[in-house]
C-alpha cells in the first residue's frame, strides 16, 4: 500500500485521486467517484470534495494509499 503525505489539514478526494496518477485530470477523477469506483475506509464514497485527512484509507479497482 502507498502513503500520500498532505501539507495542510486536509486533501479533496478528487485531488487525491489526480495527485496519485491514477488519472490524467480533474474530470476522471470526478466521474470514477461518481461512478461509485473509489471506496474511503471500505465505503463507497461519492462526494468528490470530501476531505481526507491522516489515516483515511483510499482504494480503487488494485490501487490502494493511506493519507498521512
Amino acid at each position: 500500500m502507498e502513503t500520500f503525505k498532505i501539507k495542510g489539514e486536509f486533501i479533496q478526494l478528487n485531488q487525491l485521486i489526480k495527485a496519485m496518477g491514477w488519472v490524467d485530470n480533474g474530470a476522471a477523477a470526478n466521474d470514477l467517484i461518481d461512478k461509485g469506483q473509489v471506496k474511503v475506509n471500505g465505503n463507497t464514497e461519492y462526494r468528490k470534495r470530501n476531505k481526507l485527512v491522516p489515516g483515511d484509507k483510499i482504494s480503487f479497482q488494485d490501487k490502494h494509499v493511506t493519507v498521512e
